[in-house]
């Protein structure tokens, strides 16, 4: 164990408190190390996620974002959906180009 030496402001000093009492048995060095694992836990996995697909006939040939296998007009190949949450494939922001997936590479992702 090493001893830290730090300053908080008063709200930060009656949260931890808070905290503390309330799960960690009045233990404050487990209670800051419960919100730091928690925060590196979620540290970089905020953001777009793709939570479905619809279905896209296509007017144009197009790739496979995922594969990069080739599909003619016509076909059909799936369009993500995408909503704020967190996951480690999150997307800081939604891709600006053409995001499309062959069926397949669809199912992969949502398994």
């Amino acid at each position: 164990m090493k001893r830290l030496n730090f300053t908080l402001d008063e709200e930060a000093v009656t949260l931890l408190n808070e905290l503390a009492a309330t799960y960690y048995g009045g233990n404050k060095s487990r209670t800051v190390r419960a919100a730091l694992e928690s925060l590196a836990t979620h540290t970089g996995h905020d953001g777009w996620v793709i939570s479905g697909y619809t279905p896209t006939q296509l007017d144009h040939e197009a790739a496979c974002h995922t594969c990069g296998t080739t599909y003619a007009e016509g076909d059909i190949l799936l369009r993500p959906v995408f909503e704020r949450g967190a996951s480690p494939q999150a997307l800081t922001s939604i891709p600006a180009e053409e995001w499309l997936d062959c069926p397949q590479c669809a199912e992969d992702r949502t398994v």
